[in-house]
């Protein structure tokens, strides 16, 4: 099997990274500002500056300087892309079917920032590359495990027909974990796994014997914790009061990209920024990310019953030692010990010898994990089944 060209597409962009066939990383880049006279394309160390006015373009750009570099599509097994919003339904990685293409795009009412870009990256490589196998990963599948009670809302059948319901995300970024714990540990996975995905979005995540039952997002990413520029949990009375003030394209602009860490601090979204700021409100923002995570983990732990180990993934969650000692000394109540030394050193295991909760730092490998689940797709379907876009 040759190699796999994961690609994760948004409006204006679409970051790529090249995986062998041992799994490891060969390369990486982006297509960014597309549609727009400073596109341009990285592409490792290297930045070129091609004409992109659309993502057929993109992907011809990408794959010509692959090509470049000595990898020809033929090189290729698949196309693998990451997609936000599966829906209720698509709850495994596939083959990119027309039946698969349909279900993506009914799903973009759920998700029409990002499903439409998925999808144009998907038709885009059928363009280029029309010989060239697609699978896609979804950022929601993951939570289908969740039990019916965890993902309906407690509202009346007619939302529930609008697809109203708590769907979850950062899936892959968890499969990933719950696959690399082990390694990394040395250990069997933990029973009950309270994962942290803490970045720019962030959530929690309560997994039982490698299965999601519960997760902080919901019908979007937008409900939880504190976020780089969402608000997080937030009363829907709260939400339907700013709407009538400032009408709902602009509340939807508080909300999603105007709250969160720069909201409350005034100075950004970036942690880093604020670990580095004397100013009272950064520490206030710090302060109330990682309460509101604390508060969020206490549902989790109840959602399995109990905790045996917890895991940081992330920006945040991999780089944040203060976020983190907040966070572990938050959660001593559950019988963590933690090792405060290991932790400002940024070390793997960040609890002591004996404790009886483990806590690790598990680097987020969303793109290897992608790349991974089309090896599987592509060894286990029938390639019959599959046809153009």
């Amino acid at each position: 099997m040759g190699d796999i060209l994961v690609l994760n597409a948004g409006s204006s962009s679409v970051k790529f990274a090249l995986f062998g066939a041992d799994g490891s990383e060969i390369t990486s880049g982006a297509a960014a500002e597309i549609g727009s006279e400073a596109a341009s394309l990285r592409i490792g160390d290297t930045t070129l500056c091609p004409a992109l006015p659309d993502h057929r373009a993109a992907m011809g750009a990408i794959l010509a300087a692959l090509a470049a570099r000595g990898v020809q599509v033929s090189d290729l097994s698949a196309a693998a892309h990451r997609v936000v919003h599966g829906g209720p339904d698509l709850t495994r990685p596939s083959r990119v079917t027309p039946a698969t293409l349909s279900r993506i795009a009914a799903c973009s009412p759920l998700a029409p920032l990002h499903n439409p870009h998925n999808l144009a990256a998907i038709m885009a490589v059928a363009a280029v590359a029309p010989g060239l196998p697609q699978t896609v990963s979804f950022d929601t599948a993951f939570h289908a495990t969740a039990p019916d009670e965890a993902q309906r809302y407690a509202l009346p059948p007619e939302a529930e027909t609008l697809g109203l319901r708590r769907y979850g995300f950062h899936g892959i970024s968890y499969s990933g974990l719950v696959r690399d714990l082990p390694a990394l540990s040395g250990r069997p996975l933990p029973r009950r796994l309270l994962a942290c995905h803490l970045g720019n979005g962030a959530s929690l995540c309560a997994i039982v014997d490698g299965c999601s039952v519960a997760t902080t997002m919901g019908y979007s990413p937008l409900d939880g914790l504190t976020m780089g520029t969402r608000a997080g949990g937030i009363d829907g009375n709260a939400v339907l009061r700013l709407a009538g003030e400032v009408g709902i394209d602009r509340a939807s602009r508080i909300l999603n990209h105007e709250s969160g860490l720069l909201g409350l601090s005034g100075i950004g979204s970036d942690m880093r920024a604020l670990d580095a700021s004397d100013a009272p409100e950064a520490a206030f923002a710090i302060r109330h990310f990682c309460y509101w995570t604390l508060r969020h983990a206490g549902s989790m732990i109840s959602a399995m019953q109990g905790i045996d180990s917890i895991a940081f993934t992330g920006g945040i969650g991999e780089n944040s030692a203060n976020v983190r000692a907040y966070i572990l000394r938050g959660l001593g109540w559950t019988g963590l010990s933690a090792d405060m030394a290991a932790n400002d050193r940024n070390a793997l295991a960040l609890h002591r010898d004996g404790s009886d909760v483990t806590a690790w730092v598990v680097p987020a490998r969303e793109e290897a994990t992608i790349a991974r689940e089309a090896r599987r797709v592509l060894v286990h379907s029938d390639p019959e089944e599959e046809t153009d876009p």
